[in-house]
């Protein structure tokens, strides 16, 4: 029998385990008083043991047992069955995600890419009762993975996102209004945009202002992320015909007063992150920021278990019994 999660109801009867030394006192008193064979000498018998002569000093341990196990029963066992019944008010967020070819930049090793694939990942495994969408976006977007409770099945378009998918460029409007238009009609409470880009908006046909307006019309939150370290670094600057790209050393351009604005019109924040290690303290922020309202009710049931003590003290009883009166029996 499983012993966890196992309590007594009556426990002040366990007080009686307490009396068990008086017990072994009172059958020791009773053994001195049993009839004896005398001999003037044990020495041609000294070492002559039966079976028998082995059990019978087990009669008394069995009483004993039994006694033990008819106290336990005494104090009522019961043990706790737990259900818990998690009621979880999720969040709905789609990441946003830029593939322009500035994101294989190497300031972030491998690449900014990389980095970034592998920490919304991270954050994903964290969102247990969340949705989450993703759209991939460059000089134009597209919605990757709509919106999903499904994390493996995101974590998955998240590890295939490949720079050249789409036409290069950044179009941050584009990106942001496709986002926006996934979450829309979605009736949780709390929408999120997190969108991640290393340039400046600089194609596509959706401004991210009126992109900014239509995520704030709709009650979403913007959190805009820049990555990209300061200075310089060494970044795909043109491409060949086989479509290999050429590296070289570029300035870090990140619209970060754009951002800020997308993010503040929204009620959201702006995050910069010149490292891996910022980038990922921006998204455990975003974690802490965003939390997912659960509400766990804990239903508990009880099973009795003083039966199997009970039968125990019983079948301890009548085998001492039928032992002492048979088998065992001490005298003729």
């Amino acid at each position: 029998m499983n012993m966890s999660n196992l309590y007594f109801l009556h426990p002040g009867f366990l007080i009686l385990l307490l009396l068990l030394p008086l017990a072994y006192w009172q059958m020791r008193k009773q053994s001195i008083k049993e009839p004896k064979l005398r001999l003037s000498s044990l020495t041609g018998v000294a070492n002559i043991h039966t079976w028998r002569s082995r059990l019978r000093p087990l009669l008394p341990v069995m009483r004993a047992l039994a006694y033990t196990a008819l106290v336990v029963a005494l104090a009522r066992p019961q043990k706790t069955l737990k259900e818990e019944a998690v009621k979880a008010e999720g969040i709905d967020i789609v990441l946003s995600m830029d593939l322009s070819s500035s994101m294989l930049a190497q300031d972030f090793q491998p690449n900014r890419l990389e980095v970034s694939k592998q920490l919304a990942i991270d954050f994903v495994n964290k969102r247990q009762h969340d949705r989450i969408g993703l759209v991939a976006f460059a000089g134009e977007a597209f919605t990757q993975c709509p919106l999903t409770t499904d994390h493996p099945v995101v974590n998955t378009f998240l590890a295939g996102l490949q720079c050249g998918a789409l036409d290069d460029g950044t179009a941050i409007g584009m990106g942001l209004a496709t986002a926006v238009n996934r979450l829309k009609d979605s009736p949780a409470k709390s929408k999120v945009i997190i969108l991640l880009t290393d340039g400046v908006n600089n194609t596509g046909y959706q401004s991210p202002e009126l992109a900014a307006q239509l995520a704030k019309q709709f009650d979403i939150k913007v959190y805009t992320i820049g990555v990209g370290a300061t200075g310089q670094a060494l970044a795909p600057v043109s491409r060949r015909s086989d479509g290999q790209y050429i590296f070289g050393m570029a300035q870090v351009e990140i619209d970060e007063a754009l951002l800020s604005d997308i993010a503040k019109a929204t009620q959201g924040r702006y995050f910069r992150a010149t490292s891996a290690g910022q980038l990922k303290t921006i998204y455990d922020d975003i974690d802490r920021l965003e939390k997912t309202e659960i509400e766990t009710t804990v239903i508990r049931r009880y099973s009795e278990e003083f039966g199997w003590f009970a039968a125990l003290a019983l079948l301890l009883l009548l085998l001492e019994l039928v032992l002492k009166y048979t088998v065992l029996k001490a005298i003729p």
